[in-house]
């Protein structure tokens, strides 16, 4: 099994429930509001996505809605795939405070945390400090 077959494997039930939880949501909601936002604030918070996260997420959704002025909430599911697939992207670099600084990586077995570790080492660190 591939190493993203291993990451896809590992989070499909997280991915499920948040999705299902999302799905719901969208679904009950009669307009996009600040009530919708909040509660899907909350799934993502509850499904580890993290609190800085999760609000920078719903943060660049309420941009995207107010920019394509959204009226209705099932339009919102393909924002929000864009706003995470463009977190995704790798477009913005780490920013390090310190140097040198602790990086804490977590994920099942076998997803790749070693190799993505070493990789990352590789392309950021100095010629001179390798």
């Amino acid at each position: 099994m591939g190493l993203f077959k291993k990451f896809n494997f590992g989070l499909k039930k997280t991915r499920e429930q948040m999705s299902g939880a999302i799905d719901s949501v969208l679904e009950a909601s009669a307009a996009i509001d600040d009530d919708l936002f909040e509660e899907l604030e909350e799934i993502l918070i509850m499904g580890d996505v993290g609190v800085t996260t999760a609000q920078h997420i719903i943060d660049e959704l309420r941009d995207r809605v107010k920019k394509r002025d959204l009226k209705k909430p099932d339009k919102l599911r393909r924002v929000i795939r864009e706003v995470v697939a463009d977190m995704l992207s790798g477009k913005e670099g780490m920013e390090l405070d310190t140097i040198p600084s602790v990086i804490l990586v977590i994920g099942v077995n076998g997803v790749g945390k070693t190799t993505t570790t070493v990789s990352y080492t590789h392309l950021t660190l100095p010629t001179n400090s390798r």
